[in-house]
C-alpha cells in the first residue's frame, strides 16, 4: 500500500512560512500580505497568474517582500514560490474560497483554500504581518437592512489590528452602510490623498471620511499607534483607482444595476454574488472593468509597499532611539 506524499510541515503556529518572509519579519523588514482569492475567483487564467507575479514585482521594486497566502493540502501558508503561484492560477475555483469561518474545515479536510479578506488577515496577524493589500474589501450588500448580508471582512477589521489597503469597498454593495458598520466595528478608516471614500472602480462614492492621509510616512505613523496602543483593530486605507484607468462611473452603475437584477433573477446569494456580478459588469463594459480592476490592485500594491517600508523605518527608529535618564 503506498504511502501519501509527507505535507509540508508547519511552523508551531500551524502555518508554513516562506523562508523570504521569515527573514524579512525577523530583521524587522517591510512585509506585504497578499490575498489568493483575487488569483483564483477574481480572473481568468493566465491574466490571474501574470496579475499576481506582477503585483509581487511591485512590492519587491518598492522594499518590501510579498507574502501571498493560501491554504494548500490542509497547511496555511504564508509566502509561495513561483510554482505555488502557478498552481493557484491554474486550479481556479477548484480552491475553496476560504473566509474565517471556512478555515478550520479547510485545514481538516485537507482541502486547498483560496483566502478572503478575513482569512487573510487572520493568518496576516497570526505570524505578524501588519499590512495586507488587496483590490477591494466586502462590506454590508445592498438591501442589507433586510437580509442582514454583511461581509466577514467587517468584522473581521474590527478585530484584527491589521491595516488593510484596498481601493475602497466594491461599488456593488451600500458604501454608506458599510462606513456606518466600520463605525460601529471601531475601525479607522482613511482616504488616501482625498476627502471622499472611494468606490472600487471609480474615484468617488459620495461618501466623505474621517480621517485623511496623505504620505505613506503618515499611514504608517497612524498603522503605529494603532499597535502601540493595543486597540485590537485594524485600519482601512482607501486608495482611489488611478485617473487613468477609472471607468465611467454612470457606465459602470448601470452595469451594476443590470447585474443585480440578474443575481436575483438566477436566486444567486453568499458569497457567490460577487463573483457573479464582477464577471458580468466585466462583460456588460467590455472588459474595462477588468483591466480597472488590475490596475487598482497594482496601485494598491505600490503603495502598501511603500506604507510598509516607512512602518518599518518607523519601528527601527523607535527601537534605536537613545532613553534619556530621569535622573
Amino acid at each position: 500500500m503506498s504511502k501519501a506524499p509527507p505535507r509540508e510541515d508547519p511552523s508551531p503556529t500551524g502555518v508554513a512560512v516562506s523562508p523570504e518572509v521569515e527573514a524579512a519579519l525577523a530583521s524587522g523588514g517591510a512585509v506585504v500580505a497578499l490575498e489568493s482569492t483575487i488569483i483564483c475567483h477574481g480572473m481568468p487564467y493566465p491574466k490571474n497568474l501574470q496579475t499576481a507575479m506582477e503585483v509581487e514585482a511591485i512590492v519587491r521594486e518598492n522594499g518590501a517582500v510579498p507574502a501571498t497566502i493560501a491554504i494548500l493540502d490542509g497547511v496555511p501558508h504564508v509566502g509561495l514560490n513561483s510554482e505555488q503561484l502557478k498552481n493557484l492560477a491554474i486550479s481556479g475555483s477548484q480552491f475553496q474560497k476560504t473566509a474565517r469561518r471556512d478555515i478550520a474545515q479547510v485545514v481538516a479536510s485537507g482541502g486547498n483554500g483560496a483566502t478572503t479578506v478575513s482569512a487573510t488577515m487572520f493568518f496576516a496577524h497570526k505570524i505578524g504581518i501588519p499590512i495586507f493589500v488587496t483590490g477591494g474589501i466586502g462590506g454590508v450588500h445592498r438591501y442589507g437592512e433586510k437580509t442582514m448580508d454583511i461581509s466577514s471582512d467587517l468584522t473581521e477589521l474590527g478585530k484584527t489590528p491589521v491595516a488593510v489597503i484596498s481601493a475602497g469597498v466594491k461599488s456593488i454593495l451600500d458604501i454608506a452602510r458599510t462606513l456606518e458598520y466600520l463605525e460601529t466595528q471601531g475601525v479607522t478608516v482613511a482616504a488616501y490623498r482625498t476627502n471622499e471614500f472611494p468606490a472600487f472602480f471609480t474615484e468617488t462614492s459620495g461618501c466623505k471620511v474621517p480621517c485623511r492621509v496623505d504620505s505613506p510616512e503618515e499611514c504608517a505613523k497612524i498603522i503605529y499607534a494603532n499597535q502601540n496602543m493595543h486597540l485590537g483593530s485594524g485600519i482601512l486605507i482607501a486608495v482611489p483607482v488611478p485617473k487613468q484607468h477609472a471607468a465611467s462611473g454612470k457606465v459602470i452603475e448601470s452595469a451594476i444595476q443590470q447585474s443585480l437584477k440578474e443575481a436575483d433573477d438566477k436566486k444567486i446569494i453568499g458569497n457567490a454574488i460577487t463573483p457573479f456580478i464582477l464577471d458580468r459588469v466585466k462583460v456588460l463594459t467590455g472588459g474595462s472593468s477588468l483591466e480597472a480592476n488590475i490596475a487598482l490592485v497594482k496601485n494598491n500594491a505600490l503603495t502598501g509597499a511603500k506604507i510598509a517600508v516607512a512602518l518599518s523605518d518607523l519601528r527601527k527608529r523607535v527601537t534605536n532611539r537613545p532613553v534619556r535618564s530621569a535622573l
